[in-house]
């Protein structure tokens, strides 16, 4: 089989001859028959916005500032300042006092290393313990994904797709499959309901027709989307289409998505145990306030930048541990679920596309 150069197949104002081929064009295919082995491709639009594969999820602004001197987007300084500004002021009354009513207010210093240790030991399981939610709740959403993406594939290529109606019910089970991760994401940030079409459009077109959510009634929507997608593996199944081994793998992925959902779930629904909050805050209030008092001998006014700087430093680790131990929500550091998402929708829509388009079970 020969092929018409590359030049042909991309370019709108120049057309195919006819030896031996035929060609469908639309806005974002071409179907090629040859002789006997026909080829299905694929092609995005010749005028469209630029996409490549994570086009969301890659995306970032360039950067105005060094990090070094960012103060407000993606840091925690809003959320620490108070009690740096509190201890600054602590230790400024401290060595006005130890400086000038000729009070001394000197410690020896010699417990203050110890204490340092302490406090160092819990900022530490502090944040490995807030990075580990982090983490674990971005390898699920990961996880998942890749168990849509070969749900989607298997059920384009392998599903019962004989006839028209058949193609249909797979066209929905695999937007059902999209549907999941957009409810999911909803999910975790306690967003209850399906939204209007108005609202979110990319979500709501994707939803079986008729489909009326019962989380007022405790069932949340991914559950309920999963059990369309496992009748659709049982009408396989009944029919010959999936195999027993086939629909037990089938089943098995679909499992692993509900698995996913449920891990995320337990990071998003067990915070770090209050105790540990309530000691954590308690050994950081006591160390700032000890310690003026153990270097203002040695520092005199020099103590007052000393301790503000410790006191940022210590704050700001234990800030961000409370900012990432929640990574579903909206916040600048949070997993972007938003764009992983979209791109997901992208993929698997313009694969879904294709499908629908040719009548082969080939993609180049």
């Amino acid at each position: 089989m020969t092929f018409a150069p590359s030049s042909q197949l991309f370019s709108s104002s120049k057309s195919f001859d006819s030896s031996g081929f035929d060609y469908f064009s639309s806005n974002y295919f071409f179907t090629l028959h040859g002789n006997r082995t026909s080829v299905f491709i694929c092609i995005m639009p010749a005028h469209r916005a630029e996409s490549f594969p994570w086009y969301h999820s890659s995306r970032q602004k360039p950067r105005r500032w060094p990090l070094a001197l960012r103060f407000i987007k993606g840091s925690v300084h809003a959320n620490i300042i108070a009690p740096i500004v509190f201890y600054t002021l602590f230790t400024t009354l401290v060595v006005f006092v130890d400086q000038h009513l000729n009070i001394n207010l000197g410690v020896p210093s010699t417990v203050t290393p110890s204490l340092s240790i302490v406090v160092g030991l819990l900022l530490v399981f502090r944040n490995s313990s807030s990075y580990e939610r982090f983490w674990g709740g971005r390898q699920d959403v990961g996880h998942i994904v890749s168990n849509v993406r070969n749900l989607s594939r298997y059920f384009m290529l392998c599903g019962p797709n004989e006839s028209d109606e058949d193609r249909q019910d797979t066209e929905k089970v695999v937007k059902t499959l999209i549907a999941m991760l957009f409810a999911m994401r909803s999910s975790l940030r306690e967003d209850w309901g399906i939204p209007d079409k108005e609202e979110e459009p990319e979500y709501t077109d994707l939803l079986p027709r008729g489909m009326q959510g019962h989380e007022n009634w405790g069932v949340a929507l991914p559950l309920e989307l999963a059990f369309f997608v496992e009748k659709y593996i049982r009408k396989g199944h009944k029919r010959g289409n999936f195999q027993a081994p086939q629909a037990s793998m089938l089943t098995s992925q679909l499992n692993a998505i509900i698995d996913g959902y449920g891990h995320m779930e337990t990071i998003m629904l067990t915070p770090i145990p209050v105790c540990y909050q309530i000691h954590m805050k308690q050994v950081l209030s006591l160390y700032c306030l000890f310690l003026p008092f153990s270097i203002v001998d040695d520092w005199n006014w020099v103590a007052v930048p000393m301790v503000a700087l410790i006191a940022f430093t210590l704050y700001g680790i234990e800030g961000i541990g409370q900012e990432i131990e929640n990574p579903f929500g909206l916040d600048r550091n949070d997993i972007k679920m938003d764009n992983i998402v979209r791109d997901t929708r992208q993929e698997i829509t313009t694969l879904l596309e294709c499908w629908k388009q040719g009548k082969e079970e080939h993609f180049l």
